[in-house]
């Protein structure tokens, strides 16, 4: 039996089974109890007897929606790199012409507006902007949709004004909530994560922390750091300080050993690449040097 369009996933539609001289009924034996393979779905077959893997999943779906279906929501962050939960169901958009059949774990939506996919895996998945909005629009709570839209923009994969865009561009039914939360963000702040984010994924350095303020060792606060070493004792200030916040002078820092790298939001834009060789520069000198006695409290997000 010969499979030349089976992915090394494993996942197999009954018409490409049929090409390879399998009857259904012979299909139907192996998908049976004790049988080496799996019926995920109708027309579509798992090569193994065993739970898919959401990539396996995710592939399933589309064989069984069609070459044009789109991957959307969480499942499309993901693929990014973006670190979210993963939904219960497979977000997938639809062409409005296509006639939809109803299966359990997907959430496929009819749209006029498909979106150009990208391919990850074999998935075709929407846009980072897209997804995001997508997938906030499945969600109650507030809090949670502010999180939700500000996904891309922390990760450095779109601006506010591309969301803004896409919004604007889709259907304004049930999007007041979503709009609401497009308003609240902090594109100064977001958007700076985001790019020093896209920086370090390509800088040979460890992930650091986030947010972090830095105390002496009594805990009395010193500073501030957009991104923290602990290992090391090594701080990046990207973001300006907000209006009415604590001020430190760098000077606190630096005075325990600290070593800090300091930019502007306009070098993480124009000049990536010169902030990333200061960044690499200072771990090796910090990695060089004791570490400063120093102890960090508040919000600490590993990344």
């Amino acid at each position: 039996m010969a499979l030349s369009n089976t992915s090394e996933s494993g996942i197999v539609t009954s018409r490409e089974l049929r090409k390879a001289g399998v009857t259904a009924r012979y299909a139907a034996k192996l998908c049976g109890p004790g049988g080496p393979w799996r019926r995920l779905m109708p027309g579509v077959i798992l090569l193994r007897d065993s739970a898919p893997t959401r990539l396996q999943l995710l592939q399933a779906a589309v064989a069984r929606f069609g070459p044009d279906v789109v991957v959307t929501g969480a499942d499309a962050l993901r693929a990014r790199g973006v670190d979210c939960p993963v939904t219960r169901e497979v977000h997938l958009l639809v062409p409005d012409y296509r006639r939809v059949p109803a299966e359990p774990g997907m959430l496929p939506r009819r749209t006029t507006r498909m979106p150009p996919p990208t391919s990850i895996d074999g998935v075709p998945f929407a846009p980072p902007a897209r997804a995001a909005l997508d997938l906030a629009r499945l969600e109650l709570d507030p809090t949670r949709i502010d999180e939700l839209i500000s996904l891309p923009l922390y990760w450095g994969l779109c601006t506010l004004e591309e969301l803004s865009e896409e919004l604007d561009s889709g259907n304004r039914r049930g999007s007041a909530a979503v709009r609401a939360a497009l308003r609240r963000i902090d594109p100064e702040e977001t958007y700076a994560h985001g790019l020093a984010k896209k920086l370090l994924s390509g800088c040979p350095l460890p992930s650091p922390s986030w947010n972090t303020t830095i105390c002496d060792r009594r805990g009395r606060p010193i500073g501030t750091a957009d991104a923290w070493w602990d290992d090391i004792g090594m701080a990046w200030q990207f973001r300006a300080p907000k209006q009415g916040a604590a001020n430190f002078h760098p000077l606190a820092l630096t005075a325990t050993g600290t070593v800090l790298v300091r930019c502007t939001i306009d070098q993480l834009k124009k000049v990536p690449m010169e902030v990333a060789a200061e960044l690499v520069r200072a771990f090796a000198e910090a990695a060089r040097t004791p570490r400063p006695k120093v102890r960090t409290i508040g919000r600490i997000d590993a990344a």
